[in-house]
Parts: C-alpha cells; structure tokens; sequence
C-alpha cells in the first residue's frame, strides 16, 4: 500500500492518479474538511481513504499502517484550515510524519521539497528541517526538488491570465526558471518507487529550458497573438513583504524575488538518468492558456 499526504492537491492527486494506473493499493490521507468532490475522484479512482491530519500524529499513525512507501506534498501554502501554519504542517506535521513513517516500518519515504534559495524564508527553513529529520531517521528515503510550477505560477491563481490580458510580473521578471508541470513532477515521485538508485538521493527537477518570467510571456503574446497588459508588483513591495512578520508572506515574498531576479537553477541531469525524467515542453502549458 503506498500513503499518499497532500492528495487533495494538484501533485497529491496527479500522484493518486498515477499510481492507481499502475495497478498499484493506495491510501490518501485526507481531512474531514477535504472537498467533497476531490473525495469523490480519489473514490472513483480505485483509492482507500483514511481521514486524518498531520497536526494529529496519531492519526498519522494509523494512516501508516500496513504502508509500503509514503509520499508526501502536503502543505499549508495553497490550503489552509484554522489552525494550519508553514510550523504547524510544514514543519511539526511532516516532522511527525516522518516519525509515524519510521514507527511503522515504511519502506520508503518520498518527500517534495524545493531547491534551495538565497533568501532565507519560513517555509525554507521549514523545509530543509524536515529533509534533514528524513537523512537521519534511518528510513529509506527520496527528496524531490522541483522548480516552479507551471500551473501555479504560470496561471490565473497568481495573475498569470492571457485569457483576460494580463500577465503579472515580479520585479522585472528576469529570473531564469525552469517551469515544471505538475504531471513530469508526479512521474518522477512514482517513479523513485521500487528503484534502488533512488534511494538515499535528492533530485533536482524542472523543465527542458531556462526562462524569465519576462521571456514567458513574450512567448505567449507570440502564441496568442495578443498584447499582454503587465501587471507589475515592485521590488520595494517583495521586499517589504519579506522583511514582515507573517511567515506566509514572506515565503511568497522570496519565491517571487526569484522571479524577479536571481531565478531558480537546477540541473535535472540526475533525475532523467535514475528516474527517467522527461520534461514536457512549456510551449505544451502555454498553447492550454491560449
């Protein structure tokens, strides 16, 4: 039985999916406050459902029963309920789950991090704690580094917007990134499964080319064949977002700097020679957008 944590989310779910057309038994954890409709394709997709929080760590316990592999992308970032917080899930929650994972003779952890930043944030710090609780749980274990989501970043939850004219731009937005799709980031999570050389690594993912944001959105005036209105958020406004005191704020503060200016270099060398790694071309989100 592979734990799936996070599968009400886009990867969490693009994972569930995935390993279902494998014929592989999966587990999602999932919270009483969870959308029902979510619920309802995770049931129709062949997978078990145990409710359940990572701010509770016996329900935690119980969801890693009888489990082969844990997977886990969960975060308090894009989801939130009352007493959800980048401390509270994303470092104390993962934190015990890593402990109910080890207590209960999991096979295998694989935990969806990021690539480190310059700036240092909360949800950085976050981060980097929960990888280092995993390194040294003695648990087998596989960390994921992806890049910036396509669909996240690139798209109208965060301004993103072709369909309405519109692009949001960090700073500049000269950045380079590589743009990942939720998809490629999910085949390579099940893909680190069953594989001995992936054991004990971090991989870096991202997608086949390096762009600003800037660069990204003369590609789709291209594509569209229409003028994109830039939405620019300042400098001096990130900046002040991350010198505040709202944890949340700033780790977006610093994810957006990225874009901004020093950008986010990975090589995913690794990644395509052990996971079979396959980035799917940007132009492929893009042409959905038009």
């Amino acid at each position: 039985m592979d734990l799936v944590v996070g599968a009400t989310g886009i990867l969490g779910g693009a994972i569930c999916r995935l390993l279902r057309e494998k014929g592989r038994p999966v587990r999602a954890l999932v919270r009483e406050t969870s959308d029902p409709a979510k619920l309802a394709a995770l049931v129709e997709a062949g997978v078990e459902t145990v409710v359940g929080d990572l701010k509770d760590p016996a329900s935690l316990r119980d969801a890693c029963r009888d489990v082969g592999a844990v997977l886990s992308t969960a975060s308090s970032t894009l989801s939130r309920t009352d007493g959800d917080s980048i401390d509270s899930v994303d470092l104390q929650g993962q934190t015990a789950l890593v402990a109910a994972a080890r207590d209960a003779g999991v096979g295998h952890v694989v935990y969806v991090s990021f690539p480190p930043d310059p700036a240092g944030f909360p949800l950085q710090d976050a981060k980097r704690a929960v990888e280092d609780r995993i390194r040294s749980s003695g648990l087998p274990w596989t960390i994921l580094h992806p890049t910036h989501f396509r669909e996240v970043w690139l798209g109208p939850a965060l301004g993103f917007d072709p369909a309405q004219g519109r692009a949001r731009v960090f700073g500049e937005g000269l950045g380079p990134i590589r743009w990942v799709a939720v998809a490629d980031v999910a085949a390579a999570a099940v893909a680190a499964l069953d594989n001995p050389q992936a054991l004990g690594r971090t991989f870096e993912l991202g997608g086949p080319e390096s762009l600003s944001l800037a660069e990204v959105i003369d590609r789709m005036e291209a594509l569209s064949g229409t003028r994109l209105e830039r939405d620019v958020v300042p400098l001096e406004n990130l900046h002040a977002m991350l010198s505040g005191e709202d944890p949340l704020l700033r780790s977006f503060a610093a994810l957006m700097l990225a874009c901004a200016r020093h950008g986010c270099a990975i090589d995913s060398t690794e990644a395509e020679r052990v996971l079979g790694f396959r980035p799917s071309p940007l132009s492929d989100h893009l042409r959905g957008l038009v």
